[in-house]
């Protein structure tokens, strides 16, 4: 029973990290923080970009979690694991599929397909104002019925 509810911990923060991301992507990213998040709607060649400290700082609170809390694995350690596989299908998602920083993975999965469709809606705009999509996982379901 208790594995049942470090799984559903996990799955949890999953969903909960979607719907933060969704809401510090649009507010804060496209707010206050644009200045570091530009780099990202900017072309580059660059491997690295100043918005990649944004992941840092989740892995950051995912490590502290699980450090703080390693002894008793109790829920702040499993939260941060969530948050840490969260960061991880986001970075296969987003940074090697979406945006190919790697060139092998490929996919024509409806689903996926939607993802990229989203994100290239998202980055249409250049600017900081009037972006669209800034979800990842989340896709609305017209974007799925195009694909």
């Amino acid at each position: 029973m208790l594995l049942l509810a470090h799984i559903g911990t996990i799955l949890c923060t999953i969903v909960i990290m979607e719907c933060l991301s969704w809401c510090i992507h649009k507010y804060l990213f496209h707010g206050p923080l644009w200045f570091l998040h530009k780099t990202h709607h900017q072309p580059s060649h660059a491997f690295l970009e100043w918005n990649d400290l944004f992941a840092l700082l989740f892995a950051a609170l995912s490590l502290w979690l699980m450090y703080i809390d390693r002894t008793g694995f109790g829920y702040r350690f499993f939260i941060g694991v969530g948050i840490s596989c969260y960061g991880l299908i986001y970075f296969v998602i987003h940074d090697w599929f979406v945006h190919r920083r790697f060139k092998t993975f490929k996919s024509n999965n409806s689903y996926l397909q939607a993802i990229r469709k989203a994100h290239k809606i998202h980055h249409k705009n250049l600017g900081k104002e009037k972006s669209k999509a800034f979800g990842l996982l989340f896709v609305r379901k017209n974007l799925l019925k195009k694909v």
